[in-house]
């Protein structure tokens, strides 16, 4: 048995109906927007699923560690352990994107549990097995005291007929919003639990990957990932996953989980709308200074990585404008002899800051925080 799907009230309805605004403006805005600044902001905003996502599981490392290791950099400073748990993410996350559009799709225990592998492979003992389902008992310990279960997920012997109900209704079209169903998927596979680790992750991937299936939006401008993983959140997410109770009880009401993830969508859309705005006048700005300062326009994509996220490797500038390591470094060395950038470290590890005569009007606009409404309060 699944949990069933609830009744959508008219407040619930009044915000899905904003969700689905939002996501429509932002899908017009990008259509006519130059690729380079969306193919950043698509870069970004999947390192930061992947960094939020991760950090829910305890490991540690931040949003832009997380786009280096995705460019190949080798000399991030990012414990073995970490590194592995971001590139398999990332590899995992990558693979979820390339199915978005993928004609002859269905969901099956094979793509499960090849994603599981894809996630968790890296592990794989005999005791936690990836890429097939449990074979003995799981618990979600409680983070004050590992001796308490704050969660034991339902009997070993009863999970293949749960994923098999579960990939029936994966497969099925209830009528609901996609984005309602996503979150429920998102609950139906935490509450199983089926596989001995990585179920966090895992139910999290899955409801980006029914994001990225209905296709209004790429998935890494809907995921709700990166919302989940801010402090504040990651604890109501918790809080909402253990109202459910200590053990599988899916016949339950479920009302609040979906209100929880309708806020999560509606505030996502916003930071998302924010970040694209806020990265549009950035560039805008720095446009205007290379206009009275002689500059290369080229040029500007480092500055405004450096702006937006505060920090640019010699090889990501590279890739970014198509250049030569030859043109990369003559133009990093220009631009820190211009005192525009600083560089921090030596060799393969240095990277380039804001310096000291960077300018003031894109980084005043990059450090301006944005506000986010909560849609359920007037």
């Amino acid at each position: 048995m699944l949990f069933p799907t609830p009744a959508l009230s008219q407040i619930d309805e009044r915000v899905l109906g904003e969700i689905d605004s939002m996501r429509d403006v932002l899908r017009r805005q990008l259509r006519s927007t130059p690729s380079k600044w969306t193919d950043g902001l698509r870069k970004y905003l999947t390192a930061d699923a992947v960094a939020a996502s991760n950090s829910i599981e305890g490991f540690k490392v931040s949003t832009v560690d997380v786009e280096d290791l995705m460019d190949g950099e080798r000399d991030v400073e990012v414990s073995d352990e970490n590194r592995a748990e971001t590139l398999a993410y990332q590899q995992m996350m990558t693979y979820i994107q390339s199915l978005h559009d993928y004609a002859d799709f269905s969901y099956s225990k094979g793509l499960l549990n090849a994603l599981h592998w894809m996630l968790q492979g890296h592990r794989h003992t005999a005791r936690k097995p990836a890429g097939q389902w449990r074979r003995g008992p799981v618990y979600v310990t409680d983070p004050r005291d590992p001796s308490i279960a704050a969660y034991t997920g339902p009997d070993p012997d009863t999970v293949p007929g749960l994923m098999a109900e579960l990939i029936d209704w994966l497969n099925a079209d209830d009528g609901d919003h996609p984005l309602v169903r996503a979150a429920m998927a998102h609950l139906q596979l935490v509450s199983i639990h089926p596989w001995a680790d990585g179920n966090g992750r895992m139910s999290r991937s899955l409801q980006t990957l029914m994001i990225a299936r209905e296709g209004v939006l790429a998935p890494e401008l809907s995921s709700i990932e990166a919302w989940l993983g801010r402090p504040g959140n990651t604890w109501e997410y918790y809080r909402e996953l253990n109202a459910r109770g200590a053990t599988y009880l899916p016949d339950q009401q479920v009302s609040s989980w979906i209100r929880f993830n309708l806020t999560a969508y509606h505030q996502q859309s916003q930071t998302v709308q924010g970040r694209f705005d806020r990265s549009g006048r950035v560039w805008t700005a720095l446009v205007d200074f290379a206009g009275s300062s002689g500059l290369d326009e080229r040029m500007m994509t480092a500055l405004h990585d450096v702006a937006m996220t505060g920090r640019v490797r010699r090889s990501r500038y590279e890739h970014a404008e198509g250049l030569s390591l030859q043109q990369a470094q003559r133009d990093l060395r220009d631009l820190t002899t211009a005192q525009l950038l600083q560089p921090i470290g030596r060799t393969r590890a240095r990277y380039y800051t804001a310096g000291p005569r960077f300018p003031e009007s894109a980084l005043g606009v990059a450090r301006t925080p944005m506000s986010l409404r909560n849609p359920y309060v007037d």
